[in-house]
């Protein structure tokens, strides 16, 4: 079969696509033919071996993936060939086929597209689970979303809209209107020096009541200069690159929480809560509230181009790999 086969680790732009074996399935397993796969920030740090991750060689990138079930394995009951599913694969997407564990499948609704489907999984679950799981927003409550313009980033404004909260997005100023378009009622440029002051004047001086934090850095320290009291500061990704530190005593006299977010170990820590957000996500799809934002499509060949674009700050929404 097709596949973007890592062999050692390399630059993402020298990725290529070659012939690799097929997956093998063990009784508890699926094989799912793959349609599309999303592009997600990981993999770029996967196929570069500074990822918390590190597969065995040779492997495929490729986390996420939308297509339709081969083969099931004889003690899966779930799932039948045929069905259209996504999944959080963890790597091995980047191919014409690939295995995954029943738990992580979810159905595809009626009117989503492979591609939309494959844009879904990963940044959908996460924003579920960072805006209603682990922000617990409440109706009337503001959100500020970092990297908005970005998969989790969108994802976080159209869920945050959802239930009712006022968002103020933080995105670079090309990319302030992505975020505008899917429903942030203050979009501002974290590359302007007043953007703190700028969230106390959209809040009139009391702060946001939830953080959905994708960047870290300065952006993290900022974001707690701008947190209201008794506020959430939910810890997603460093997109920056720099993983920042906070002081205990900005915890203590705002009198707000930090929580983390880590969604791939999820599916076997909180298996029962992913159900819940998916079954969630499910209807607001339905009822078109949510909406994936594919911005580029590549077909596998272009792999390599893809997650160049990707890891270049280039792109918005998510990018995807058709096959």
């Amino acid at each position: 079969m097709r596949a973007v086969v890592v062999s050692r680790f390399t630059n993402p732009k020298d990725l290529v696509v070659s012939e690799a074996p097929e997956p093998s399935l063990d009784e508890r397993q699926v094989l799912v033919d793959v349609r599309a796969a999303g592009c997600n920030f990981f993999d770029t740090l996967l196929v570069q071996g500074k990822y918390q991750v590190k597969p065995p060689f040779p492997f495929s990138p490729g986390g996420e993936i939308a297509g339709v079930v081969r083969q099931v394995g004889r003690c899966v009951s779930a799932v039948r060939e045929g069905d259209r599913v996504m999944a959080h694969v963890g790597h091995g997407g980047f191919a014409e086929r690939a295995v995954a564990s029943p738990e992580a499948l979810h159905p595809i609704p009626d009117g989503m597209s492979f591609e939309q489907a494959a844009a879904f999984p990963i940044v959908y679950g996460t924003a579920y689970v960072a805006v209603v799981q682990r922000g617990a927003v409440r109706p009337g409550d503001t959100v500020l979303v970092t990297a908005a313009a970005g998969g989790v980033g969108l994802a976080s404004v159209q869920i945050a809209k959802a239930v009712g909260a006022r968002v103020v997005a933080l995105a670079s100023g090309d990319k302030l209107h992505v975020a505008r378009d899917a429903g942030a009622d203050v979009a501002l440029d974290y590359r302007e020096a007043g953007w703190i002051d700028g969230v106390r004047a959209a809040t009139a001086g009391r702060g946001v009541d939830v953080v959905v934090e994708n960047v870290g850095g300065d952006v993290f320290d900022g974001c707690t200069r701008c947190i209201a009291w008794g506020g959430r500061l939910v810890v997603v990704g460093f997109a920056s690159g720099r993983i920042p530190e906070i002081a205990t005593n900005r915890i203590l006299l705002k009198h707000i929480s930090v929580v983390g977010l880590h969604f791939g170990p999820m599916y076997t820590e909180e298996l029962e809560s992913l159900r819940r957000a998916f079954y969630a996500l499910d209807s607001l799809f339905r009822q078109g509230k949510v909406t994936p934002f594919v911005s580029l499509s590549f077909p596998l060949e272009r792999a390599a181009e893809a997650l160049d674009a990707l890891g270049s700050r280039r792109t918005v929404g998510k990018v995807v790999l058709t096959l």
